[in-house]
């Protein structure tokens, strides 16, 4: 005798949802290592990203480290 949810087509049906189910949960795990490591990748780059010396001497003159007169020889130095 069969009992409810058994039977050739039944095991079939619960076999297929279940490898599609983990292959859905494959998939999302993959995708979502990749767009971690992605991230962190990225936000590394923009901490490693160095100024350019006129962007850096431009910097310092806005904080007032600097003169306009020091600013501009030194501006004509890096051009």
């Amino acid at each position: 005798m069969m009992g409810f949810g058994t039977g050739m087509m039944g095991n079939w049906g619960y076999n297929a949802f279940g490898w599609l189910s983990m292959l859905l949960i494959w998939v999302l795990l993959i995708v979502g290592i990749i767009a971690l490591i992605q991230y962190i990748s990225s936000s590394s780059k923009d901490q490693t990203k160095s100024n350019t010396p006129l962007e850096m001497l431009k910097e310092r003159y806005a904080k007032g480290e600097i003169d306009k007169n020091e600013f501009e020889d030194k501006k004509r130095d890096l051009i």
